[in-house]
């Protein structure tokens, strides 16, 4: 067995942590579906109100997915950007 040169664990470090930055896609998929059923649910209730009710439905579902970006765009950089194997 050869021995683990510095570049392959930094590689096998960075994809392990990309995915445990994918991780993050979990809480706007989760957070997206509770706002759109009570959107949904308020609007059943107040039929009138329903351009408000999608209206900010809509601004806190863009802001909970900002969270879901963040993670995918360090997994990206984790993967094909790496700013650590320059360090070697």
């Amino acid at each position: 067995m050869e021995p683990i040169t510095g570049r392959a664990l930094i590689l096998a470090c960075s994809a392990i942590g990309a995915g445990l930055a994918m991780i993050a896609g979990i809480g706007p998929g989760i957070g997206q579906g509770y706002a759109a059923g009570k959107g949904a649910e308020g609007v059943g209730r107040q039929p009138e109100a329903q351009g408000d009710i999608v209206r900010t439905m809509l601004l806190g579902a863009a802001v909970a997915e900002t969270t879901g970006i963040y993670g995918l765009i360090v997994a990206l950089i984790l993967l094909f950007a790496n700013p650590l194997i320059g360090l070697l």
